[in-house]
């Protein structure tokens, strides 16, 4: 029997990780939905953390191995500190997570994940030109979004967060969501 359990953990340990992490965010999911106690913005931040973690980049996007993952926030911050601290001290595949916030997109190539705030939604079109040759994984939190060209956004439905992913956004950037991240979303195309 210990035998079993040495080899389920040496093989199993990381994907058991991701989906407990993947678990928890779904508790704080479950949390908000019936008290309101837990904040739209905490679920996102998670979801953002997690992301980084079910997705992949093609490796010229990293200068190296020890490059941190940009988590930036495009516009008006809703995340208020929340995003900083479901990132800190936290780390993926020996990657540091650091939060930018940033005013324009010509900033973002620094980025590896860009969450696009509510306040930039007439600038889609020009922050997707802006940014179509980088690897970036988008994620907004408006109608519409995916549709325009981003690659994962957030809705509310009936008080819960869900996601939506455009397989093909993400395909354009050279980027490979998890098949386990998109057994969670809408997958939603142009």
């Amino acid at each position: 029997m210990a035998l079993l359990s040495a080899d389920l953990s040496a093989e199993m340990l990381p994907a058991m990780a991701y989906w407990l992490s993947f678990v928890a965010v779904l508790g704080l999911l479950a949390a908000g939905a019936r008290g309101q106690a837990i904040d739209e913005y905490q679920v996102k931040a998670a979801f953002l953390y997690n992301f980084a973690k079910f997705a992949e980049w093609p490796p010229q996007t990293f200068k190296d191995s020890t490059e941190p993952i940009g988590v930036c926030v495009l516009g008006q911050d809703p995340f208020g500190g929340m995003l900083e601290e479901a990132v800190q001290g936290k780390q993926i595949g020996g990657r540091a997570l650091v939060v930018h916030n940033i005013s324009d997109a010509r900033q973002a190539y620094s980025c590896h994940i860009l969450f696009v705030s509510f306040s930039e939604r007439k600038r889609l079109p020009s922050i997707f030109i802006g940014i179509k040759a980088a690897s970036i994984l988008t994620v907004g939190e408006m109608e519409g979004f995916t549709a325009e060209g981003g690659i994962v956004n957030f809705r509310l439905e009936n008080g819960r967060v869900r996601i939506e992913i455009n397989v093909q956004a993400a395909e354009h950037g050279r980027l490979r969501i998890s098949s386990k991240l998109l057994s969670l979303a809408q997958i939603v195309k142009r």
